[in-house]
């Protein structure tokens, strides 16, 4: 389901297809003020993993100040965003993103929710706009990675 549309390419007509709909990663969220957004897709979903890494954060951190900024960031997000569900679909994704990074002589465990969230991106056929490329070695044949340059990488 579209979430965000950027208003200058926004087709209501008709739905869009897949090379303008893409699911972010937690780290485009943090970071998507700073990034060119002609990198993003014109359509943008996020999961209901990338809402419950952001729902996290406030806790992880002892500053308020940065508390703050982090609440800011989920509230923002909250009220943009409808999040696409981990569902039973995404469930059967996980399985086959599970055995992908398995061949791929990875361990699925330390990157549990990058992997739900590539999970859901299989199961809704999405490409997934991440500026941590590498944390989806060995998906290419489920899935599209699509880099995003954060500023300091451009």
């Amino acid at each position: 389901m579209p979430t965000w549309t950027k208003p200058s390419t926004a087709n209501y007509g008709t739905r869009m297809t897949d090379e303008t709909h893409g699911l972010l990663d937690t780290n485009i969220l943090i970071r998507r003020r700073e990034i060119d957004h002609a990198q993003l897709p014109a359509v943008m979903s996020i999961g209901a993993v990338t809402l419950a890494e952001l729902s996290a954060g406030p806790h992880h951190t002892s500053d308020p100040q940065e508390r703050a900024r982090r609440l800011d960031l989920l509230q923002r997000v909250e009220a943009e965003f409808e999040p696409l569900p981990f569902d039973a679909e995404a469930a059967r994704a996980f399985g086959r993103v599970s055995a992908a990074v398995l061949a791929a002589g990875r361990k699925p465990r330390r990157r549990l929710a990058d992997l739900m969230i590539a999970s859901i991106a299989v199961s809704n056929r999405l490409p997934l706009f991440t500026a941590s490329p590498g944390g989806f070695d060995g998906l290419g044949d489920l899935l599209t990675v699509v880099p995003v340059a954060l500023p300091n990488d451009q």
